[in-house]
């Protein structure tokens, strides 16, 4: 048997193919929606995933606020952050983020709940901060990226 035939190959930053994505959020749940935005982004639905390399696809989110979640957690379920100053614990809930969404301060394409849910399914450290700059994530069912060759794929056909 010859054992060289058995190498497992990994990709170099010439070597890694890019494409664009587009999922339709609509009537999704916001977690295993994240779940698998959170893969592609990564790239591990690729043969050739490189685990310390940016090999994932762009990715990007139409109808964001359409998505729901189980139960009332929209209204429930609370996150913290802390200010750094003595008593400077927030929380703030989904719908604090959804409804931050829709001022005109936010840049367009950074959806504050996706980049809350999709970052902490992501690497931490540079690696996570820019495959999560290949999300892009817009209220409606239009984004810039018109003239990109983008595939729309469905979401409920992958694992």
């Amino acid at each position: 048997m010859d054992s060289l035939s058995y190498k497992t190959l990994s990709l170099t930053p010439e070597t890694i193919k890019k494409e664009w994505v587009v999922i339709d959020a609509t009537d999704q749940v916001l977690g295993r929606l994240c779940s698998k935005v959170a893969k592609i982004l990564r790239g591990k639905y690729k043969p050739g995933f490189t685990p310390n390399l940016d090999c994932g696809d762009n990715v990007i989110i139409v109808n964001a606020d359409k998505v729901v979640m189980t139960a009332d957690k929209f209204n429930t379920r609370e996150y913290l952050r802390y200010t750094g100053y003595p008593g400077g614990q927030r929380s703030y809930t989904p719908a604090d983020l959804m409804a931050k969404s829709k001022l005109k301060t936010i840049k367009p394409g950074k959806h504050p709940l996706f980049i809350k849910v999709v970052k902490g399914m992501l690497p931490k450290g540079p690696l996570g901060a820019r495959l999560l700059n290949n999300m892009y994530v817009y209220n409606s069912a239009e984004h810039p990226f018109q003239d990109v060759d983008a595939k729309v794929i469905d979401i409920n056909k992958l694992k």
